[in-house]
């Protein structure tokens, strides 16, 4: 009876269709979100004097979320590729533990998963994380991260090409980035507060501003990395005293 079935009444495109509509239905305001940031990124590709389609290579090709917009300013600035791929490595480490607890073992096929491990961002992590282990099927999980995806991508081609015609002359689209990692170092305080931390990123920073120049953000995230391991280090020798002593 099979092959009577029409293409648009073939059970596995309603079940596809099914899974498209959870998908919109769970995460489409943050698909929303995803378009109005890649907007922010292809405004500010084309208002640095960079051709417009390195917006959607960038966008497509990196697809990490915030490193685009520093790469917009290394490139701008012709930064060494050292330091672009050091800089590339520090602020994309944290998806090595995204990976840890990521459900890539509900994606079926070869190409899905490596899909889903292109396509796994910070969005994707929470999205995905925070829905009941009974909604994290193969095909809901592609439908979310392609979602993202595409809203990411188109949004910076329109961001490109808004930046190139009427938006080139309005003044703070160079704030995008420092704006963007405001918002989400005040967001992960609000998640965590930690006053240490918090006065660590600001005092490596400050320090780096001054005494680093050009080289500022990577002698401040490297500064700050020390920092965390040193802490933690720190913490964990104190943790293993105390033991010993009750011990």
């Amino acid at each position: 009876m099979s092959r009577f079935l029409t293409p648009l009444s073939s059970p596995a495109l309603q079940s596809a269709q099914r899974g498209l509509r959870l998908a919109v239905h769970r995460t489409g305001p943050v698909w929303l979100g995803m378009f109005a940031l890649g907007l922010g990124l292809g405004v500010l590709v084309t208002s640095n004097g960079l051709p417009w389609w390195l917006a959607p290579i960038l966008s497509g090709a990196v697809y990490a979320g915030s490193v685009e917009f520093l790469l917009v300013g290394m490139i701008t600035t012709a930064a060494p590729l050292s330091a672009i791929a050091l800089t590339t490595l520090l602020v994309n480490a944290r998806h090595i533990f995204y990976g840890l607890s990521f459900p890539l073992q509900q994606v079926r096929s070869g190409w899905r998963k490596l899909y889903s491990m292109y396509a796994l961002t910070d969005e994707a992590y929470v999205l995905i994380a925070n829905l009941p282990t009974s909604a994290q099927t193969s095909r809901q999980i592609v439908w979310i991260q392609a979602g993202l995806n595409l809203s990411w991508v188109s949004g910076s081609v329109a961001g490109a090409w808004a930046g190139a015609t009427w938006l080139q002359d309005v003044a703070g689209l160079d704030f995008v980035l420092t704006a963007l990692f405001i918002v989400l170092a005040m967001d992960a305080y609000r998640t965590r507060p930690d006053k240490t931390i918090a006065l660590a990123a600001l005092g490596a920073g400050g320090t780096a501003a001054v005494l680093a120049g050009d080289a500022m953000l990577l002698v401040a995230m490297g500064a700050f990395l020390i920092f965390c391991l040193a802490r933690h280090a720190l913490k964990q020798r104190i943790f293993n005293k105390n033991n010993d002593k009750k011990a």
